[in-house]
């Protein structure tokens, strides 16, 4: 399996039997490196309505018949848009395809179209892949205590988890996050991207240094590609 950065909550998923999912395909960020795999994806997973989410991905499906994957009220917008391949999900539903598992988990966000339409609810993905392995990523979320919940029901082995402050939680909030989840590996998103987004890597691991459960934390350089 394969996980690979880029840039801001940008992620490309290789599964173990090859099945490629790209998660809130913003390929044109700041932080994108210059060579980004614009697919064909099996499948695009989009958290929430915002543009720094939604990113490229009418392009993307429109081009390569990808199906994505998202709540209701986006996947209508999609179909308007003339993206073929849509299902749309809501908060505490499963679709399982092609021996993979998506869950649409609960994320503390708002959610606006780019017409400024209601979008939805912001939400966050566990994926279980072929072989198992668990992977939850947050979506743009604050810190809440259901956190536990998914942690205990799901288990995931490796968290996505924002870190910027914000827009969205930061470092002493996802640190406190991690305590609720209990993943092996955690890998910090959305900072960086832009100024107003402070939280850094070291004041999250200077957080995480107060619990006395601490998971590996993974950072990835916009490009870098983890095998697991």
């Amino acid at each position: 399996m394969q996980i690979t950065y880029y840039g801001h909550s940008c992620f490309k998923i290789v599964s173990p039997k090859g099945k490629k999912i790209l998660i809130d395909p913003w390929v044109s960020n700041p932080l994108a490196p210059t060579q980004v795999d614009l697919g064909p994806y099996d499948f695009i997973l989009i958290t929430h309505a915002h543009g720094d989410h939604l990113g490229e991905v009418v392009k993307l499906a429109r081009t390569n018949i990808t199906e994505v994957i998202a709540i209701h009220e986006i996947q209508q917008y999609l179909l308007k848009s003339g993206v073929p391949k849509t299902t749309g999900m809501n908060i505490g539903g499963s679709y399982k395809v092609e021996e993979l598992t998506f869950i649409m988990v609960p994320a503390w966000h708002s959610s606006s179209l780019p017409d400024g339409s209601y979008g939805g609810e912001a939400c966050g993905f566990v994926i279980t892949l072929e072989n198992g392995l668990t992977l939850y990523h947050t979506g743009d979320t604050g810190l809440f205590y259901d956190m536990k919940l998914i942690g205990e029901l799901y288990q995931p082995k490796i968290v996505f988890l924002p870190i910027g402050s914000h827009y969205v939680m930061g470092p002493k909030e996802a640190a406190k996050a991690c305590d609720l989840i209990r993943p092996e590996i955690v890998i910090p998103m959305h900072y960086k991207t832009f100024p107003l987004l402070t939280g850094t890597v070291e004041d999250f691991k200077e957080e995480l240094s107060k619990y006395s459960f601490i998971p590996q934390v993974l950072i990835l350089k916009p490009g870098e590609t983890f095998n697991f």
